[in-house]
């Protein structure tokens, strides 16, 4: 079986990194609940790692308040440890089967932390896109080498493969520079 070089997957991947880091920014507000807030967070439930909104519906009551029912009494603590361990600074309070999270008003130290927390996203995304990067090279370099493409085409194929990924770290920069003058924004 030879292997393919396709750089329209490539792109796809790429483009799915972008989309997951706009993904887990939306949860990254500016002092109002939201219950994208949440999206990032795993939760261990059943002995695998879960996302919060297949253990508990997440809704906002208020425009500060972010309500957390959670379906199963025994994973109460589970989904409590989550939140409280996350990047978001939240402090759960639970009672019987409903967290409450209070948004806290954004200052200046909570602002640069959010920023800090996005600067991480960002920076997953990016190693996310030279991942695929790297898979397209590899790739080319194995056609190459098992003779399926000759060194000129591979050499082509790799700049396009290049200049697909300095456009997606491009976006990716300008998604999380947007984002930032989103949350210091007063």
């Amino acid at each position: 079986m030879s292997a393919e070089f396709n750089l329209d997957d490539l792109k796809r991947r790429m483009q799915g990194a972008v989309s997951s880091l706009k993904n887990d920014l939306g949860g990254l507000r500016t002092g109002r609940a939201s219950t994208a807030l949440l999206d990032p967070i795993q939760v261990d439930a059943y002995g695998a790692a879960m996302p919060i909104n297949q253990v508990a519906t997440v809704s906002v009551p208020e425009p500060r308040l972010l309500s957390v029912q959670v379906w199963d009494r025994g994973l109460v603590g589970a989904v409590e440890k989550a939140i409280r361990e996350s990047d978001l600074g939240l402090n759960p309070q639970t009672e019987g089967q409903v967290i409450r999270l209070r948004i806290p008003e954004m200052n200046e130290q909570r602002r640069k932390e959010m920023v800090k927390v996005a600067n991480k996203y960002a920076e997953d995304a990016r190693i996310a896109v030279r991942h695929v990067r790297r898979d397209g090279l590899d790739t080319l370099k194995k056609l190459e080498k098992d003779g399926l493409m000759g060194q000129d085409d591979e050499k082509r194929q790799a700049d396009l493969v290049q200049k697909v990924t300095d456009e997606h770290v491009a976006e990716i920069d300008s998604v999380v520079a947007a984002k930032e003058k989103e949350i210091m924004q007063v």
